[in-house]
């Protein structure tokens, strides 16, 4: 991974750096896929290595720019709606151009993040009061859960070959 691992250091740090990994995680589960791979549905649901990434772009809208920063859908960089449409990618998106649009709204998110303290709270409809600490955490939860999905689907792709247990 290009950012390198902080283990120890003020609690910000700490948290932004796993973040910030995790993303990458994240990416590199579909690093690489031609656009058909990174299309292809293995499971039932619309999970796909780009339709993952695209989920992670608006995890990030919905989270930063509509609840953090109170913005309107339409001042957001791209769709902020909590539903299922966060996993739809339209035809012409190629994986570059999903993975550009999740390091534009990470970025974004980081901008808005610095603007409050770990202990800055608000009250979400949903979750109840958080602070912004609980909100960088639960990035991390996220984007460490859909990178495992990542990963599974990047194997299935892949495909490689199965090791016997030694008899």
């Amino acid at each position: 991974m290009p950012i390198d691992r902080i283990t120890s250091g003020a609690e910000r740090t700490l948290i932004e750096n796993m973040l910030d990994r995790n993303r990458l995680a994240l990416i590199a589960t579909a690093q690489g896929l031609s656009d058909a791979d990174a299309r292809r549905r293995l499971v039932a649901s619309l999970t796909t290595p780009i339709s993952l990434i695209k989920h992670a772009a608006a995890a990030e809208r919905i989270w930063f720019q509509r609840f953090w920063a109170e913005l309107d859908a339409s001042e957001c960089d791209g769709y902020s709606n909590r539903d299922e449409g966060t996993f739809a990618v339209v035809d012409g998106e190629s994986l570059a151009d999903v993975i550009a649009e999740f390091e534009r709204a990470s970025a974004r998110s980081r901008q808005i993040a610095a603007r409050f303290a770990l202990d800055d709270t608000k009250a979400n409809p949903r979750e109840g009061t958080v602070s912004m600490r609980w909100t960088l955490l639960s990035m991390i939860e996220e984007f460490a859960r859909h990178a495992g999905h990542g990963d599974i689907l990047r194997e299935q792709i892949d495909q490689p070959v199965l090791r016997q247990p030694n008899a």
